[in-house]
């Protein structure tokens, strides 16, 4: 069983400094749910194994605001995740290395939200419909995977076990 978690990155300014979309940086709320979802991760031991990101300014960005918890885990910045589609992304997991348990993406959309659909065949019902509807920014989802290699990852496979936004956490916050 491998655990498939996909983090799209946190909330961006609308243009960047150079007009070029790969620049684009988390504004002040990206910044502050960027910790929200790590610490949530930190405190639910949701870490992986592995960490890939891809080379976009927003992605870094989002990795970098991490806890020191989850920057250790060996991370690789990936070129082929920039505002790929759900067949790049597939194939930049079958392509992974060394067999993490835990491996976790952080990308962008369209493409991340749907591969995370595409992936999904179980899982809890409203977890699955809020899924279907979007991945917000800072968004974060984890689907087990019954293979044994991350080059038998198929589609309609896996089974969504969790699925976190920041603004959950803070309805949740608000509830008790």
């Amino acid at each position: 069983m491998r655990r498939l978690m996909l983090l799209r990155h946190a909330k961006t300014e609308r243009d960047s400094p150079t007009g070029r979309d790969r620049d684009r940086r988390l504004d002040e709320r990206g910044r502050v749910d960027a910790g929200v979802i790590g610490d949530w991760m930190v405190r639910h031991s949701a870490l992986p194994d592995r960490v890939l990101v891809s080379t976009a300014v927003r992605t870094r960005e989002t990795w970098d605001l991490l806890p020191e918890a989850i920057r250790r885990i060996p991370v690789e910045h990936v070129g082929e995740l920039y505002m790929a589609e759900p067949s790049d992304i597939l194939e930049v997991i079958h392509t992974v290395q060394d067999e993490p348990r835990r491996l976790l993406i952080i990308a962008h959309n369209p493409g991340l939200h749907e591969i995370a659909v595409a992936l999904t065949k179980h899982g809890d019902a409203a977890a699955r419909h809020e899924l279907n509807r979007n991945l917000p920014t800072s968004g974060l989802l984890t689907i087990a995977l019954p293979v044994k290699s991350w080059d038998e990852v198929s589609l309609h496979t896996g089974t969504l076990e969790q699925f976190v936004t920041p603004k959950l956490l803070r309805g949740q916050a608000g509830a008790d």
